[in-house]
């Protein structure tokens, strides 16, 4: 029985964050290692150009960046088709088809696309290809026909807007297109990581990342400056773990086994918590605890890193054996959308 298609990717527009590994980059690697699913990892580089059309210097190194971050993750060639958004041009028809499915207001109204807008200060100057972003997308789904798309929470507004491209598609042309379901991180904590000063997103426009490529001593700075319960003066008052980041941080990556490890007067997380809110345990003491957990994620990614660092020609030989694969079965897509349409006017010259 054929495998389950799983697609997902990453706008190069600088190195990935413990967000990005939590959101969906650590699920990648499960899934992957389940034999389960065929699974397609993109670099979306024409997405990240739509709003760095004047600055490609960016995107072309960021490409590097994160399919560095991808191998020292674990994504493993072998196991998942790592590919190339720009070196697949069936994606850019399949882009045109769909965008006569779609109405401009429809694409203003797209709550994700509106915060975006909001967040690079576009006003009314925000160029067509950003406005078409939920489309393009729309297009690397569908070229694949995934099954299913793990994002995070802010990306379902994207996704939904993919799934009304379909069915408009469909009921046109004839049931041509797969319909894809969303796949969120189950842990609610993963969802939307927090920044390390406690805003509710880590981004990269916010400097408030702890990057998977950090190296140890970046990474403890990092955590002993994070935000913590403001209300939290003396170690003897009570604590408030809801909206604080260190807590989230601990919800989202540690493991009953990290306390064996290194907090062993605690059994577990909630114990934890429990004293934390009762008084009597520093923010110190937590952020430290934190910081060996993070410590232990992040040392094996450093050595990955560093070996295909020193041999790059792999990771482009990578992406490029990747995008040849992917092609294939993006054009297989576009011959049946051609068809569906009508447009295939010499397939039988």
């Amino acid at each position: 029985m054929a495998k389950k298609v799983i697609l997902t990717g990453d706008r190069p527009t600088g190195k990935l964050h413990l967000g990005h590994y939590v959101g969906s980059l650590r699920n990648r690697v499960r899934l992957q290692n389940s034999g389960e699913y065929d699974v397609y990892v993109f670099i979306a580089d024409l997405q990240a150009l739509t709003d760095n059309a004047r600055n490609p210097e960016k995107i072309k190194n960021s490409l590097k960046e994160v399919a560095l971050d991808y191998l020292a993750a674990g994504l493993d060639p072998k196991k998942t088709t790592i590919f190339v958004q720009s070196q697949i041009p069936e994606l850019t028809e399949l882009t045109i088809h769909y965008m006569n499915l779609v109405t401009v207001a429809r694409l203003k109204r797209n709550p994700t696309i509106k915060t975006e807008i909001n967040l690079r200060g576009f006003g009314e100057a925000v160029p067509i290809g950003f406005l078409n972003y939920p489309v393009s997308q729309a297009a690397d789904i569908t070229a694949f026909k995934a099954h299913y798309v793990p994002v995070g929470e802010d990306q379902l507004p994207l996704i939904e807007q993919c799934r009304e491209i379909v069915h408009s598609f469909n009921s046109l042309y004839g049931e041509v297109l797969r319909m894809p379901e969303i796949m969120l991180e189950e842990n609610d904590a993963c969802k939307r990581l927090p920044g390390t000063d406690g805003k509710a997103k880590m981004s990269k426009s916010l400097g408030n990342c702890i990057y998977l490529s950090d190296d140890s001593e970046t990474v403890r700075k990092k955590i002993m400056g994070m935000y913590t319960d403001p209300n939290h003066i003396r170690i003897e008052d009570p604590g408030c773990v809801e909206d604080n980041a260190v807590f989230t941080y601990l919800d989202a990556f540690c493991k009953e086994e990290h306390f064996k490890k290194y907090l062993s007067e605690y059994k577990n997380l909630d114990e934890l918590k429990d004293h934390y809110r009762r008084g009597g345990l520093g923010d110190v003491k937590v952020k430290k605890f934190l910081y060996q957990v993070i410590e232990e994620l992040l040392q094996p990614m450093r050595e990955k890193r560093a070996y295909y660092e020193e041999h790059l020609d792999q990771v482009y030989e990578m992406l490029e054996e990747g995008s040849k694969k992917a092609r294939v079965e993006a054009r297989d897509t576009l011959d049946k959308v051609r068809k569906a349409i009508g447009i295939n006017y010499f397939d039988k010259m």
